[in-house]
């Protein structure tokens, strides 16, 4: 369904060390954004029950249904550049994408 990238499984498990030991990495799509949808990475204590829960090299990823439909064969990466450090979204689904990366559309 979605991958995880060596540098991005890194990332989120900084970033979760510094979180309560029971929080959930939750993967969004919102509207909005310069090209329609974008996503929304967040820690999240609790699963809904429509929730799908995926254990992804020992990340549990909670996705909502709504946002499932955009996010099938999608690749996070995380890098770092002179301007500092980003998650990086590569999705085959998406039609096109904005200059920042984070916003995208879909053709439907």
């Amino acid at each position: 369904m979605i991958h995880l990238s060596p540098a991005a499984i890194n990332e989120i498990g900084r970033l979760k060390s510094k979180q309560p030991s029971n929080i959930l990495f939750r993967l969004r799509v919102k509207s909005g954004g310069c090209a329609d949808l974008f996503y929304d990475l967040a820690f999240d204590a609790t699963v809904q029950p429509k929730d799908q829960v995926l254990e992804l090299h020992d990340i549990r990823v909670v996705i909502d249904p709504e946002s499932l439909n955009y996010i099938t064969g999608l690749s996070l990466d995380y890098s770092e550049d002179l301007m500092g450090g980003g998650f990086r979204f590569h999705n085959p689904q998406a039609t096109s994408t904005c200059s920042c990366g984070n916003s995208f559309s879909i053709s439907q």
